[in-house]
């Protein structure tokens, strides 16, 4: 029994890996080699780190918590590699979907704000911000470290090796910083945007019945048919819109915030508690499934901050469509209703382009498409004015 559960163990390590390895480098080629998606500069960073990580970290995982590998020896130089890669890659990788969570609600809250402060050079600060922060957090993991030759198995190469009282300050630290910190700015901006496009999709779904009803109302045949027409006909579609889309809404934000504490939580929670119970920890089994768990966000992160942008998927596809040497068929765009149910707030949280911009990359400008999108313009609530 034991066996087949390290065998079971071993290949999902192995898919968790290789997963990490193939979605980041998707992602990242596809942004970096569409100028329209070099936007996405923290989605590429965020890539980036976390394809290092599948690089450097979950290899080393493996023979961390495969017992196959038990005969393995670090060096101290080595373990303090390990744990400092270990450690930096976590921060960064969290430190960067904050920035995200943050960059998004400036470009739904405060749109023109976005435009003309997100330059290249703020970007480049941001990244550099990261990087200093995590750098600076995973030195504190090294302070105290026994200046010999030693040596230990790689199972037991974490920061309790090293005891000391300030391995518990250190995590204390590590927590607050990288998780306590960025699960509550997590919360609140998602919070914020889901308020912000819920306000939008509810305006989004009166706004065509109260520009349909007449200003002026008559006695003749014809006005009376189009009070009735308009009073009657829009309801019975509108409110599916209405409750599809909240629905829409609360499961991506659930999804989006729920995947970072399920991955995250348990790992700084088994830290902090061997931190403060027991004071000096060895290597173990416990240790082993919440380190797995939180390294499976390095192969989740490019499928929710990556791929489940509509940009990049349609990019994606005309890459490979072309790889292949195949003719582009048309591409596929969406109506205004089902844009309003399926990516209404989708497209908030992931950046994607306006339900109007490609509504009319997809039809032709008459006199009527040019009145209906005159006609669905809409300001978003929540937005604050600004010259």
């Amino acid at each position: 029994q034991s066996i087949a559960q390290e065998v079971m163990g071993l290949l999902c390590m192995i898919v968790l890996t290789l997963t990490a390895l193939v979605a980041n480098t998707v992602v990242m080629v596809v942004i970096l080699k569409t100028a329209l998606l070099r936007k996405f500069i923290f989605v590429c960073h965020l890539c980036v780190v976390d394809l290092l990580s599948a690089i450097f970290l979950m290899p080393l995982g493996i023979i961390s918590s495969y017992s196959c590998f038990n005969r393995v020896i670090y060096s101290i130089a080595e373990c303090q590699a390990l744990i400092f890669l270990n450690v930096c890659f976590i921060s960064a990788s969290i430190l960067t979907i904050s920035i995200i969570s943050v960059e998004r609600y400036y470009y739904i809250v405060h749109p023109m704000r976005y435009e003309v402060k997100m330059t290249i050079r703020l970007a480049v600060s941001g990244v550099i911000f990261i990087w200093v922060k995590s750098v600076l957090i995973t030195v504190l993991a090294l302070v105290g470290w026994p200046q010999g030759n030693g040596a230990t198995s790689a199972s037991r190469c974490t920061v309790y090796w090293s005891p000391g009282a300030h391995k518990k300050v250190f995590v204390i630290i590590f927590s607050i910083v990288c998780f306590v910190l960025p699960t509550i700015i997590i919360f609140a901006v998602y919070c914020s945007v889901y308020r912000v496009a819920r306000m939008a999709s509810l305006q989004q779904a009166s706004g065509p019945a109260q520009a349909a009803a007449p200003r002026h109302r008559s006695n003749s045949i014809a006005s009376q048919m189009t009070i009735i027409t308009t009073r009657n006909l829009p309801l019975p579609r509108l409110m599916p819109e209405r409750f599809l889309g909240s629905n829409k809404a609360i499961l991506t934000l659930v999804l989006i915030v729920g995947q970072f504490l399920c991955c995250w939580l348990p790992f700084f929670a088994f830290h902090l508690h061997s931190s403060v119970t027991a004071g000096t920890v060895g290597g173990g089994h416990g240790e082993m499934v919440v380190t797995w768990i939180a390294y499976s966000s390095f192969a989740i992160n490019p499928f929710f901050y990556g791929l489940l942008n509509r940009q990049i998927r349609e990019e994606l596809a005309r890459l490979r469509r072309s790889c292949l040497n195949r003719p582009l068929g048309q591409e596929l765009c969406l109506s205004v209703s089902e844009a309003s149910v399926q990516e209404n707030f989708l497209q908030f949280l992931q950046r994607a382009t306006s339900t109007l911009e490609t509504h009319a990359s997809c039809i032709s400008p008459s006199p009527r498409n040019r009145l209906d999108q005159t006609k669905m313009a809409f300001p978003i609530p929540g937005q604050v004015p600004e010259e």
